[in-house]
């Protein structure tokens, strides 16, 4: 069935794709982000989470940005704020990445954003340094007359208890003192430690300049043109795909002749070709996609000139019975109107052809003894067959039967042979003397 949508609706399926590309390339306008590159600034020093989380903020907010729009000339930092975003990286990096339409604009803005980060959080840092650094430079001198105060103490105790006798509370005293001491020591080591590492702590250093992109970032303007096309060309072909397996029109004989009450009195084949007499003109859509005839047609391996259905047409009226009849056919079936006329040309003046409208069919009185419906197979459904036979009814004469015209895709052009007889032909000749 693909194989039929594709060799039936295949300029219809070109368009479809042809759509997709210009809708998937003006839609590059918004989806595609140009040119992309990265700049890693390192924070040194032990860092926590939310202290990153943190700094990722400060590198895209209003002041950053605007300071770098202003040494781009690229207007405010409102301009950058959709053209820049940050990423926590592991080994406390910030990735600083920015996009533009060009690369070396995309360069541009990734270094200067990163440049003015690193600027703006070491003048923040040097505002506040001083402050912080004297409250916990007092803290510390609070601290350690502290542990000058602890150690006199301690001192005192221990020349109390040193008065030469020896008990077990004495010793476990002396032991808890020396305890003490040592401890006392050892908070003074790690503060003085602290002193000397902690002036290191808010330093950050650019990590290189960013590369220059050698392409754009995807999705680009081809890949979403040909996704488009891809896209429509598909949607496209489950559209045909599901309105043929939802059709509800009939293509059985049997169906056909219940839904009329009458039965099938003959099936003709005739060619799918414009007939320029009986078809009105068709329009240009029509001309160049070809989408106004059904395209689930079957194809057989003729020409047109082999499919001769005037041999059908004469077997039937020699069948029909010697009476006035009344053929009806539905409007817009164009190759039952034809066959109509045929038979009737055959039959003579006891057959009269009537059009009716298959939605709200309503047959005239005429002095016929019975009604013979011509129409196009899988042109109707049950409902609208069984609403003709209905108004028949209505009219007073009954469907004796009804004739299918069946339309068939020769795969041969006229006046071509068929590869068997093409064979024959060539033996006739090599046999010729």
């Amino acid at each position: 069935m693909i194989g039929q949508v594709l060799r039936g609706r295949w300029r219809t399926l070109v368009v479809l794709a042809l759509l997709g590309a210009l809708v998937g390339a003006g839609s590059s306008v918004f989806l595609s982000p140009g040119y992309r590159t990265t700049s890693n600034v390192l924070l040194q020093g032990p860092r926590e989470a939310d202290e990153l989380l943190t700094q990722a903020e400060v590198a895209t907010s209003s002041v950053v940005l605007d300071r770098a729009a202003a040494v781009l000339g690229r207007g405010g930092g409102a301009d950058l704020r959709d053209r820049v975003s940050t990423t926590v990286a592991q080994g406390n990096v910030i990735t600083i990445a920015a996009t533009d339409d060009s690369a070396e604009h995309a360069q541009q803005v990734a270094d200067q954003v990163a440049q003015e980060f690193v600027k703006y959080s070491t003048q923040v840092l040097a505002s506040t340094g001083d402050a912080a650094v004297k409250v916990a430079q007092e803290r510390r001198e609070t601290l350690r007359q502290q542990v000058t105060q602890a150690n006199q103490r301690i001192s005192e105790l221990t020349e109390k208890v040193s008065d030469g006798t020896t008990s077990v509370e004495t010793v476990q005293l002396r032991t808890e003192l020396a305890a003490l001491r040592s401890s006392i020591e050892q908070a003074m080591s790690t503060l003085n430690a602290t002193d000397t590492t902690s002036g290191g702590l808010g330093s950050m250093v650019v990590m290189g300049a960013a590369e220059r992109p050698t392409s754009a970032a995807t999705p680009t303007l081809p890949q979403l043109a040909l996704g488009g096309a891809v896209l429509f060309f598909v949607f496209g072909l489950l559209g045909h795909l599901f309105a043929a397996r939802t059709d509800r029109r009939l293509r059985d004989e049997e169906e056909i002749g219940a839904a009329l009450g009458g039965p099938v009195l003959a099936t003709v084949d005739i060619p799918d070709i414009p007939d320029t007499a009986g078809e009105p003109t068709r329009s240009l859509r029509a001309k160049l996609l070809g989408d106004d005839k059904p395209w689930n047609i079957r194809r057989i391996d003729v020409t047109p000139d082999e499919i001769d259905g005037d041999v059908h047409y004469r077997r039937l009226v020699s069948r029909l019975p010697q009476r006035r009849l009344l053929v009806l056919v539905a409007e817009g079936d164009h190759a039952a109107r034809t066959a109509a006329t045929r038979i009737a040309e055959l039959a003579g003046r006891r057959i009269t052809v009537v059009t009716v409208a298959p939605a709200r069919p309503v047959v005239d009185d005429h002095a016929a003894e019975g009604v013979l419906v011509v129409l196009g197979l899988g042109t109707r459904t049950a409902w609208e067959l069984v609403g003709v036979a209905e108004a028949c009814v209505d009219a007073g004469p009954a469907v004796v039967g009804a004739v299918l015209i069946r339309p068939v895709r020769p795969t041969r052009a006229p006046g071509a042979k068929s590869g068997k007889q093409a064979g024959k032909d060539r033996e006739a000749l090599a046999g010729t003397p």
